[in-house]
């Protein structure tokens, strides 16, 4: 590599890089469309000088050197310009005459992502392959003891309740002590998770509501979606489809005014409230969304100004407890709502979990609680958070659903789970492995993400520049240049197309299990697993 400098300590060569431009001088017709295209600045017009030695037959003329000058496509190796491997650049050259390849070695980029004092942070989730969720098998199959259902014929209930779930005396009780009962919702068991509007560009958020929509109106299935720290566009909030909506209200409050002042103005409530206290990708630390993408619209819908960063604090500023938190916020949005809105925490997983789940077990002002383990996925996050950071989900939600069978409220407080779900592609079947540990529902967002848009992010940490608004296919983007790349209508479909195949998988797992009006929560007898030590942690059977 030729520098045009001194060598200092972050000047590295393409070798070191962890994606590496391999370019055909032959094939190129030098366009331009692979440098106008790269998100982050990677490769750049370059102009290559070769020598070539000319050796004459006639021994009277010595050999020479002669000089051709040439055109190119060279990569930076400046690390704040480094190449994300996400092809963009071969997508769009006509002549196949470009794209990244993955380094052989590891790559040393790593050790010069901290200039000036600025530890890394990225967007995606913690680059391991294997999950325990995935080495969980479904070993309960009813053939000849239990009448098995047949999954392409029968009609099935796949649904579950949000919402303090009382006995019908409970119910009776609380509602002339109080003059009201506790509201629970029937829902879809798969819910799009926490992605805010500005940490998703407009195209990407209309087409999962637009998707959304179709589901539960065309199709009948009351699908629901988080909207995320940020608030809502103030259309939404005043049309009907708020109805398929979690508003979630955040440590930093962001958006909550505009909620707030268009209560009155609601033609229909929103599914639920998530009062979000942490999660799973990085526990213990507030969100954030960076400068790149605070347009005026994104400011405007939070109430701050343009262009600066907006951490959220790592907790709720004026609570300081579970306790308080149940006898202020939570029962102040209930009220909000004239108490027909179920509303509950969300928290990262960690050992500290039980302790928030005893807490709102006693009090029926809780309407549930979201856990959300260490492989979630998040827009920014430090490296040290994403990778060294938090709780195993399917142990997390194993120990809450044991808690509550111990005191004999299983069926009362729904747990929903939450974190790598289909991270490796197995969505139904991590999805039925949670649910049958005992969750209620699960929660998604990278995987809809990749499904419906086409997120290139990977755990060999391909692309995964969600958090600075460089998205190549346009979907964590502000910037129109690059979220206009994005089809609505193509998101749409394919959440649709996700939802129903996601359905289908499902259906294919708990039909063996002969179970066709409910689902089969805490069904752990149909589980095994290869590991002891997992199977003995998990409550399961250790098969092999």
């Amino acid at each position: 590599m030729q520098t045009d400098g001194p060598v200092t300590p972050s000047t590295l060569s393409v070798k070191d890089l962890p994606w590496q431009i391999l370019w055909s001088k032959e094939k190129c017709s030098l366009c331009g469309r692979c440098t106008a295209v790269c998100p982050v600045n990677a490769i750049e017009l370059g102009v290559f000088r070769k020598r070539v030695l000319d050796v004459s037959i006639d021994p009277s003329h010595p050999p020479s050197n002669l000089y051709q000058v040439y055109h190119g496509i060279r990569q930076k190796t400046d690390p704040a310009y480094s190449c994300v491997g996400c092809a963009s650049c071969s997508l769009v050259c006509p002549n196949d005459a470009i794209f990244p390849m993955h380094s052989d070695e590891v790559d040393k980029l790593r050790f010069h992502k901290d200039r000036g004092g600025q530890p890394r942070r990225r967007g995606g989730r913690r680059n391991v392959a294997q999950s325990t969720l995935d080495q969980i098998k479904f070993i309960r199959i009813s053939m000849l003891t239990d009448p098995a259902l047949d999954a392409g014929r029968h009609e099935f209930e796949l649904r579950t309740l949000l919402g303090r779930i009382l006995p019908p005396e409970d119910n009776l009780a609380f509602l002339s002590e109080n003059g009201w009962i506790p509201p629970v919702r029937e829902i879809y068991p798969l819910i799009i998770g926490s992605m805010s509007f500005g940490a998703l560009s407009p195209n990407m958020w209309e087409g999962l509501q637009l998707g959304i929509s179709y589901l539960n109106d065309e199709l009948g299935m009351p699908v629901r979606m988080c909207t995320g720290e940020g608030g809502c566009p103030p259309r939404l909030l005043r049309s009907r489809f708020l109805k398929n909506v979690i508003l979630q209200i955040a440590s930093g409050y962001f958006g909550w005014d505009e909620i707030i002042h268009a209560i009155p103005e609601m033609k229909v409530d929103p599914c639920a409230v998530e009062i979000k206290y942490g999660q799973g990708a990085k526990p213990g630390d507030g969100g954030l969304l960076m400068w790149y993408k605070v347009n005026r619209l994104i400011a405007a819908i939070r109430g701050v100004p343009a262009g600066v960063s907006l951490p959220s604090p790592p907790t709720h500023q004026t609570k300081y407890s579970i306790e308080e938190s149940v006898a202020k916020m939570i029962q102040s949005m209930y009220m909000a709502w004239g108490f027909r809105v179920p509303v509950y925490p969300k928290i990262s997983g960690t050992s500290t979990a039980m302790a928030v789940l005893n807490n709102l077990a006693r009090n029926p002002y809780a309407g549930g609680l979201a856990i959300d383990g260490e492989d979630g996925g998040t827009g920014a996050a430090y490296n040290v958070s994403m990778n060294h950071m938090g709780y195993p989900i399917a142990s997390n939600i194993r120990d809450a659903y044991l808690t509550l069978s111990t005191i004999g409220m299983q069926n009362e407080l729904p747990l929903f789970a939450g974190g790598g779900i289909g991270k490796n592609g197995n969505l139904a079947a991590n999805a039925a492995a949670l649910i049958m540990l005992g969750a209620s529902g699960v929660q998604i967002g990278k995987y809809a993400m990749q499904a419906a848009a086409g997120c290139l992010g990977s755990e060999s940490d391909r692309c995964n520049i969600c958090n600075i608004g460089l998205c190549p296919k346009g979907i964590t983007s502000q910037d129109p240049r690059l979220y206009r790349r994005l089809d609505v209508d193509k998101v749409a479909e394919r959440v649709v197309d996700m939802y129903l195949s996601f359905d289908t998988e499902l259906k294919k797992i708990v039909a063996p299990l002969g179970r066709s009006t409910s689902l089969p929560i805490g069904m752990s007898d149909a589980l095994g697993i290869g590991d002891h030590h997992a199977a003995e942690r998990l409550k399961i059977k250790y098969v092999i």
